[in-house]
């Protein structure tokens, strides 16, 4: 009798949406969108200007409370769960604006990050726990090659070090899900390669959704693709499926997939 393959994840969706919407007045951003992402699964969520790709991410963080539908993060219920409690399950993400303290350096800004989410205070005598938080914020300015700047203001650093700040703030605090808003936009070409290489070496452990306008970093980071427009989930594949499918094809490009001779 063969044996069953094991699977080297669960299949269990650590992230379910059912029927998720959200209106404000008489637009409706987000409409009937269901959505499963199993643990250690990479996704990215695609789609033109005015899609509801941040919308939707807002309801999944607790930013903004759903109209309709239901959100179940970790197996758990967090339909009515404030974004803070959302933090504490390991659920962590950048916003298309980065939210940064300028008048701070890189390292207190990684620093504050992982306090934050320990419910922690700022004490004014140094504690052990203080000494591992600083490390974590360091080791998150290496991982996104920043920690040459640890010692400089946020403030004085370029568009893309902001990106990179606020992709090192998110891993600060360890998460079991990543969400990152266009964690290219503004980046070098070289910060861009940069940034697929180290979502790339992301460890299982840790789940990753990704909005990127950048289909050459979404695709080849993500293993599934969910495409909206209009505020609904329209096709959903592999990055493959994504690239030959005719409707992608007209949403970014106004032109048919190119044939197979």
């Amino acid at each position: 009798m063969t044996e069953a393959p094991v699977e080297s994840r669960s299949t269990e969706p650590t992230l379910r949406l059912r029927g998720v919407g959200r209106r404000f007045g008489g637009l409706q951003a987000v409409r009937d969108v269901d959505l499963e992402i199993v643990a250690g699964e990479r996704r990215a969520i695609l789609g033109p200007n005015g899609a509801g790709k941040t919308t939707l991410f807002n309801l999944i963080a607790g930013d903004y409370s759903v109209s309709a539908g239901r959100i179940e993060l970790f197996g758990r219920d967090v339909t009515g769960a404030p974004a803070r409690t959302r933090a504490r399950l390991g659920l962590a993400r950048s916003y298309q604006q980065s939210r940064l303290f300028l008048d701070l350096t890189v390292e207190d800004n990684l620093y504050l990050s992982a306090l934050g989410v320990r419910s922690g205070h700022l004490r004014p005598v140094i504690t052990k726990r203080d000494v591992e938080l600083r490390e974590r914020a360091r080791e998150a300015a290496r991982r996104v090659a920043i920690e040459g700047k640890l010692d400089e203001l946020v403030g004085s650093l370029s568009h893309g070090e902001h990106r990179q700040i606020a992709v090192a703030m998110a891993l600060a605090s360890e998460p079991r899900m990543l969400m990152l808003d266009e964690p290219a936009s503004g980046l070098s070409p070289g910060e861009r390669v940069l940034l697929t290489d180290l979502l790339l070496g992301l460890g299982r452990e840790m789940t990753l959704i990704v909005i990127e306008h950048d289909m050459d970093v979404a695709l080849r980071v993500a293993e599934r693709v969910t495409m909206m427009h209009e505020g609904r989930v329209i096709v959903e594949g592999t990055p493959d499926e994504i690239r030959a499918n005719a409707l992608v094809h007209e949403l970014y490009l106004g032109v048919p997939p190119p044939r197979d001779e």
